[in-house]
């Protein structure tokens, strides 16, 4: 009789595609999920679980960084600008809109540390950052997996997939970056 396997052997590899560092980990963790049969429920609280670890480590670290930077004996012109740049910073996320929708969007549009640090630029402390950040994320995760399994419903091979889904996760926010370029036209 075989053997079934247990949670660690069906979650377990599905957790670390999505703890990679790269979006790649997405559509590899969801298609590796729906064959091995896990529901979507399961497969995006795993997610929700790698955002969370990410969290933990990435938060020490965001707090010493910063910490240093007040205190490092930076020489005058570099302290200047990365004074003007925090400036800038500010006020980018204030005239767009610092609040939960622009933070969210933030960690959308980029990735979740990306989106933490935003809010805390903006002011906002370790709980509200990350919510911020992590509900971005979550609604970036919904988008991947549910193009990820449409496409593969058509496609039918999960190497092709994950190499669509990857080229389009790439040159979609390039093309939106090039389009939005000061001096372009708009039609």
């Amino acid at each position: 009789m075989a053997r079934r396997p247990g949670y660690s052997e069906t979650m377990v590899p599905v957790l670390l595609l999505f703890l990679l560092p790269v979006g790649g980990g997405i559509p590899a963790g969801v298609l590796l999920a729906h064959s091995r049969g896990l529901a979507w429920p399961l497969t995006a609280g795993l997610y929700f679980l790698s955002d969370v670890l990410l969290a933990l480590a990435f938060e020490p670290i965001l707090r010493l960084l910063a910490a240093w930077l007040r205190r490092a004996p930076f020489p005058a012109h570099v302290r200047l600008a990365v004074t003007e740049a925090m400036a800038r910073t500010r006020a980018l996320l204030a005239g767009t809109g610092a609040g939960p929708l622009g933070l969210v969007g933030i960690a959308f549009g980029l990735d979740p540390m990306s989106g933490r640090a935003a809010a805390l630029a903006a002011g906002h402390g370790a709980m509200a950052g990350w919510a911020f950040a992590l509900t971005g994320d979550m609604l970036y995760y919904a988008v991947i997996a549910s193009a990820t399994l449409g496409l593969n419903a058509y496609v039918k091979h999960p190497g092709a997939t994950i190499a669509w889904i990857l080229g389009a996760m790439f040159l979609v926010p390039l093309l939106v970056m090039l389009r939005r370029l000061p001096g372009r036209a708009r039609a």
